[in-house]
């Protein structure tokens, strides 16, 4: 083959790289799920730093299955399924983690601030689950977890008389 003067032949990458973007030509990105991981719209955490001291636009989320109890016992095999018994002793009672059922809560008994604790963890041994369960699964967990009775004796009683 004969070779221009001042004409270089294309290197073995630049016909890798042609190849590939040929290659690539018409194909298109799997639109993610809605329940691909990513955090729950509208969500305001009071931990987080706001820059320039202004907060974004959240509101408190809502559980969608409040009170239901089909989805309370789905959330009571899920609970199991994820070892959350393996922290908070069986039922929610309380073991190396926090009792879930006697209606103290050190950040917040609300729905929403239930759904934070799990959905984005806590420090001192709670992991976030939000990635690997979705807001779907925490709400799952959330309504079980409410739905479960208040014990009538808390071993840890207050010495103060309400």
């Amino acid at each position: 083959m004969r070779q221009m003067r001042g004409v270089r032949a294309p290197s073995l990458l630049t016909w890798l790289l042609a190849c590939l973007a040929l290659a690539s030509c018409g194909r298109h990105a799997a639109a993610p799920s809605p329940q691909a991981g990513a955090p729950p719209p509208a969500i305001r955490y009071e931990a987080h730093l706001a820059a320039g001291g202004i907060a974004p636009a959240g509101a408190a989320p809502s559980n969608p299955h409040q009170g239901d109890r089909a989805v309370a016992n789905s959330g009571a095999l899920l609970f199991t399924a994820m070892n959350c018994d393996g922290c908070h002793g069986g039922d929610g009672s309380g073991w190396v983690g926090p009792n879930l059922a006697d209606g103290r809560w050190r950040y917040g008994g609300a729905d929403a601030e239930v759904f934070n604790s799990i959905y984005y963890g806590r420090p001192k041994g709670m992991p976030a689950f939000g990635g690997a369960l979705g807001a779907e699964g925490v709400w799952t967990l959330v309504t079980y977890i409410r739905s479960l009775p208040v014990p009538g004796d808390v071993p840890t009683e207050s010495w103060v008389q309400p």
